[in-house]
């Protein structure tokens, strides 16, 4: 043992839990932290964001395209504070990320000295766990528990707040990783009973319906769903978040759910015999009015969370385990194929939506490019295999709708929070996790200018990623809406922009705009192939909408192809 500053053994103890990268800001009560990382060798790569929201973001990507936590530093009062969106973002989605902001000096807590929050109150509502730590010994127990409550059971976000003088003083380090706590148990045995009970009830169906959601990558447990899915060729719909956890030329994947998903998944759903509901959380987006949801159907849910099941659907069969564990175990031992007329439904709804809302979007002869025209061409040219960032809006939709996902972990997008701004600091993040990955942005022209600071931390570290603005001059879902349920009164949605190229050029970022279809296709060759961050801005149709949709306060079934 030796001793050593706190804030040297902050350092030290992420070294031990394998972090080598950190987004982050400096500033005056987390100074000692920076100054021990320019002094000790440690090989912890630091990216220095615009703006403390940027960095949670960038953490919760980083997280989702590498699998381990994302961790970012920030220092007292506002810079702690700023951290909170994108705290509640990692929560809502249950991505593993450890924030680590700096306090006052300890004899100054409650004074209201300047700078001073009390985090750890305004953080204990959308955080796992969360902790203050006053003196230097507490700091490497700490932060094992934050690492262990991170990964472990439901992922999430923890928050350390640490105090100045703990981050000076000095004591004898010693680290030691945590592999169990007492009266935490991240992982529910699975029982065998509830495994042959799930076998029989889907034996007895004759019209099933898998739902998959983000649980499945999170346990990275998508090979054990492909397995089940071939051997039971049961359709399986997917949630946003779920995005990627199939690839879509699979021939049992029949869509995404939810408000603005697929018809033939939502029409069905009411007509299934049985749902299989595994890693979701039945979302309202997904459900629609919950009293007219499934209504023909058992359930079975499977979800790590046991806060989760009977929430807001109550299942036949509630399963609390690893939906990893239950697929790998049910698999083997079931004998089932669908009936192949019930496949059939899917393909011939598939046909009515294809007809009616995916040609006319994908392939307009006439009017100016249409957003899922754009991503539809980009998805060809990377051949689905880009990691795809979004933004929040109709450009997150269209993302979902018209991008072919091939590979797991490939949206990275803002689903329980809905955060506008989130989409470039998560790109930002999504490449510095996977530098050799071509990863692409879709924006809208709204939350593109909540965050476009963070085309300062691209410009300085180079960061090849490439930025599509998909510009209306509306703030586009809300415009729906506002065009859909309150005759067209488009209250402060129409927002002219500014010369988005121009922006980027004054970063140094290359750029283009392209208005003509014709122009589209090379303008988007021209953005993947070349080096470095690119920023390409598309003109788009101004008054369209995403649809299919379902409306608010409706069933599922009673989802609409048009306005």
């Amino acid at each position: 043992m030796k001793k050593i500053s706190g804030a040297e053994a902050i350092l030290r103890s992420l070294v031990e839990e394998g972090v080598d990268t950190i987004f982050g800001y400096p500033g005056g009560a987390i100074m000692p932290i920076y100054d021990n990382m320019h002094i000790q060798d440690h090989n912890i790569n630091h990216i220095l964001v615009r703006h403390e929201q940027g960095a949670a973001h960038a953490a919760q990507a980083y997280a989702q395209v590498t699998g381990k936590p994302g961790v970012c530093f920030a220092t007292s009062g506002p810079g702690a504070t700023n951290l909170l969106t994108g705290v509640t973002n990692a929560n809502l989605d249950s991505i593993p990320t450890v924030f680590i902001t700096a306090q006052v000096p300890s004899h100054l807590l409650g004074s209201d000295a300047f700078q001073e929050t009390d985090m750890v109150s305004l953080s204990m509502p959308v955080t796992k766990w969360n902790y203050q730590i006053t003196k230097a010994e507490e700091i490497p127990d700490a932060i094992a528990k934050a690492f262990h409550f991170a990964k472990t059971g439901r992922p999430g976000p923890v928050l350390l707040d640490i105090t100045k003088d703990a981050q000076i003083n000095e004591f004898d380090f010693r680290y030691k990783k945590i592999k169990s706590i007492r009266s935490y148990i991240p992982k529910p045995q699975l029982k065998s009973t509830d495994v042959d009970e799930a076998i029989a009830m889907i034996q007895k169906s004759k019209k099933p319906l898998l739902l998959a959601g983000h649980g499945i990558l999170l346990a990275n447990g998508r090979d054990e769903l492909l397995s089940f899915v071939e051997k039971t060729e049961i359709p399986a719909a997917v949630t946003l978040l779920g995005k990627s956890v199939i690839p879509e030329d699979n021939p049992n994947y029949v869509g995404m759910l939810g408000m603005h998903g697929n018809y033939a998944p939502n029409i069905l759903t009411n007509r299934a015999d049985l749902i299989i509901a595994a890693g979701m959380r039945f979302d309202d987006r997904v459900t629609g009015d919950l009293k007219r949801y499934a209504v023909n159907a058992k359930i079975i849910h499977v979800d790590i969370d046991e806060a989760e099941l009977n929430k807001n659907i109550a299942a036949d069969l509630a399963i609390n385990a690893d939906i990893k564990e239950f697929l790998k175990e049910i698999t083997p031992k079931i004998s089932y194929k669908t009936d192949s007329a019930w496949l059939s439904e899917f393909e011939r709804l598939n046909k009515i939506e294809t007809d009616k809302v995916i040609k006319p979007e994908c392939f307009p002869s006439t009017g100016k490019i249409r957003s899922g025209e754009a991503i539809f061409r980009l998805s060809e040219q990377t051949k689905g295999e880009a990691i795809v960032v979004t933004d929040v809006g109709q450009n997150q939709m269209m993302a979902a709708r018209y991008y072919k996902y091939m590979n797991p972990n490939t949206l990275i997008t803002s689903g329980g929070l809905g955060t506008m701004g989130f989409g470039l600091p998560a790109a930002m993040g999504a490449q510095v996790g996977q530098p050799e990955k071509t990863v692409v942005l879709f924006a809208g022209d709204g939350g593109f200018q909540m965050t476009f600071q963070e085309l300062g931390t691209i410009f300085q570290y180079n960061l090849p990623v490439k930025m599509m603005i998909l510009n209306n001059n509306f703030l586009g879902m809300v415009r729906q809406w506002q065009d859909l349920f309150m005759d067209k009164r488009y209250a402060e949605t129409i927002m002219p922009t500014p010369d988005f190229p121009l922006m980027a050029k004054a970063f140094g970022i290359n750029s283009n705009i392209v208005v003509e279809r014709e122009n589209l296709d090379k303008a988007i060759y021209d953005m993947l192939n070349t080096p470095g961050p690119y920023l390409l801005e598309v003109k788009i149709e101004q008054e369209t909408n995403v649809f299919p949709m379902i409306y608010p306060g409706s069933a599922v079934d009673e989802i609409v192809l048009e306005g």
